[in-house]
């Protein structure tokens, strides 16, 4: 049974998180990131993460914070759920190894700082098109891509419940 303490405990400040990676890279571990809104989280999501947790032995998922989220310009109604139920939502997924949020309008400097070995995006984008590839490869890290599952979106699910 997971304990409240364990889910929050996931949610990591970047100064907190850099200790726990740097810890798990000095013992061997390959270190897997991927970032995002996810803001209702659906099974695309969730299968979309397992798949990156699949990749090495631990994810991080790094969060847009809501201000992160308007900027990025989705919809006015973007998000729906406040930063702090999204990063709970994703630390209460097993495959998800921890969670921090980040405000900048790109990973870049999340990446940077935390040296991942692993970098996950989904495949509608090309490698070069990847924030911070170049970081993970230069570092001798490897960058993937994962097919999202066909028909699952949070703006489908959002027009869904529009039309009521």
């Amino acid at each position: 049974m997971m304990h409240h303490q364990t889910l929050y405990s996931k949610i990591k400040s970047l100064e907190a998180l850099k200790v726990c990676i740097q810890n798990d890279q000095a013992n061997g571990l390959s270190i897997v990131f991927t970032n995002g809104c996810f803001d209702l989280l659906h099974k695309g999501h969730v299968d979309y993460l397992s798949k990156a947790a699949d990749l090495g032995d631990k994810l991080i998922v790094a969060v847009n914070t809501d201000d992160s989220v308007r900027r990025l310009g989705k919809s006015a109604s973007r998000p729906i759920q406040d930063q702090e139920a999204r990063a709970t939502v994703i630390a209460a997924l097993e495959s998800v190894a921890y969670v921090v949020l980040f405000n900048e309008d790109t990973p870049f400097e999340l990446i940077q700082t935390l040296a991942p070995n692993v970098l996950v995006k989904g495949s509608d984008y090309a490698v070069h098109q990847i924030v911070g590839a170049d970081i993970v490869l230069a570092n001798g890290g490897r960058v993937e891509t994962i097919d999202f599952i066909q028909g699952y979106s949070t703006s489908a699910i959002e027009q869904k419940i529009l039309k009521g």
